[in-house]
């Protein structure tokens, strides 16, 4: 796993961020609705709708937004029908980029993420070309003001988790995604609050990059991040520590 923990907390900072800009209610309405409609409205049963809906609630979402949410996934209200893609391309230096979309017209926004390559400095790619280059993965962000390394590190992986790291003054923590459910419940079970706690591909090696060349990544995946239809940007890409701190 060397190649999480700095792509991790840029995925974690860029999350903040969209938050407090309003951005993320509209996916994270979106992945309640196509997670009711795959697994049914029950989160107990449900272990993605339990996660979208866990997701929406640490930011806030109205229980009111969550609930129509759910209503449209399932059927009980009228909504506009996603579907699940992804699409796959590369920044500059080679740099690995795979993203996740829901989509109400796969053509459209096909196109439209082509564009953002071909504008950004990047390419689009086929189907495959870079999705071996990342792995599934939990990724559970603590504060290291909520609890002791040592303890911190026998509960989770007690609880089954892979790596534990720091980064900045945060815990990082890594689980397999059959894992995910119990370290969570760990942590909650201990009252050790989590600042988000998600599934992500995470890239198995990081590419250094120039610091020019970094923001032009950046600036890539942030005009991806920007597209309606896109829920999620990963990158393969090592962002030199001058640039890492240009990220809040």
């Amino acid at each position: 796993m060397s190649g999480h923990s700095k792509w991790a907390s840029i995925k974690h900072k860029k999350a903040l961020v969209d938050a407090k800009r309003g951005k993320i209610f509209t996916k994270l309405i979106r992945e309640i609705t196509v997670a009711a409609k795959s697994g049914g409205g029950d989160p107990a049963a449900n272990p993605r709708l339990r996660l979208a809906i866990s997701t929406a609630k640490s930011a806030n979402m109205p229980a009111d937004n969550i609930e129509r949410a759910v209503k449209k996934g399932t059927g009980a209200l009228e909504g506009v029908s996603y579907e699940e893609v992804i699409y796959e391309g590369y920044g500059p230096e080679g740099v690995a980029i795979y993203v996740q979309c829901l989509s109400d017209n796969k053509n459209r926004t096909a196109s439209e993420i082509r564009n953002i390559f071909a504008k950004k400095s990047g390419n689009m790619a086929g189907a495959g070309s870079v999705s071996w280059l990342f792995e599934k993965k939990g990724l559970i962000v603590v504060d290291q003001n909520q609890v002791g390394e040592d303890h911190l590190m026998e509960l989770v992986l007690n609880a089954g988790a892979e790596d534990l790291s720091k980064a900045g003054d945060k815990f990082e923590i890594i689980t397999n995604p059959s894992d995910f459910e119990a370290v969570k419940k760990a942590l909650d079970d201990a009252r050790i609050a989590y600042e988000s706690a998600d599934l992500q591909m995470i890239p198995k090696n990081l590419v250094p990059v120039s610091v020019s060349n970094a923001r032009q990544v950046l600036t890539l995946i942030e005009a991806l991040e920007d597209h309606d239809d896109v829920q999620h940007v990963y990158a393969n890409c090592d962002i030199p520590d001058e640039v890492m701190k240009e990220v809040a």
